[in-house]
């Protein structure tokens, strides 16, 4: 029972983690070494030193200026700077593949823990966005519907606009005799 809240914390904690970069689901190295109880420095030694095991839709190595983007949303670019330091080396970030391929590479039970925890966030993270497809699905289900339906109240509207509008008729001549 433990095991499972601590799980489900690390679920939250995880899912925060995740972030869009060239239109995947990435991982980026900080934050998997911090999960993982390790120096970034040396997760990414054990990467380049099992380079083959991570091709190019496992891990992306990001530019300087998508590095330091990443950064400044994580509000740490001004501690790096008011230290005199700059972005030195750029980050790696891993597909969900590559989060997965960490685990033969990072062999220790926190790590196999941490890639439980990951993979159930990269499975939760697709269960969202297949509901949202369901949901913009309907959606559109529903603005086809309501255009349709539109055509028949703007018909009816003017069925009965005709009904209620007093009719102008014009005076009829009175028939008969005048007396």
């Amino acid at each position: 029972m433990a095991l499972a809240k601590r799980s489900s914390l690390r679920l939250v904690n995880v899912e925060k983690r995740i972030y869009w970069l060239r239109g995947q689901k990435v991982m980026i190295d900080a934050d998997l070494a911090e999960l993982y109880g390790v120096e970034t420095k040396r997760l990414k030694e054990q990467v380049k030193r099992n380079r083959s095991r991570f091709p190019e839709d496992f891990l992306v190595e990001m530019t300087m200026k998508e590095t330091e983007k990443w950064l400044r949303s994580r509000s740490q670019i001004a501690t790096l700077n008011k230290r005199g330091k700059n972005v030195k080396y750029r980050a790696f970030a891993f597909t969900e593949q590559g989060v997965a391929m960490l685990s033969s590479v990072l062999n220790s039970k926190r790590a196999i823990e941490v890639n439980i925890a990951i993979m159930r966030a990269f499975v939760k993270l697709r269960e969202v966005a297949a509901a949202h497809q369901d949901l913009a699905e309907k959606i559109r289900e529903l603005e086809r519907r309501s255009k349709k339906h539109d055509l028949q109240f703007d018909q009816v509207w003017e069925a009965l606009q005709e009904l209620i509008a007093p009719s102008v008729q014009e005076p009829r001549k009175k028939i008969g005799f005048a007396g």
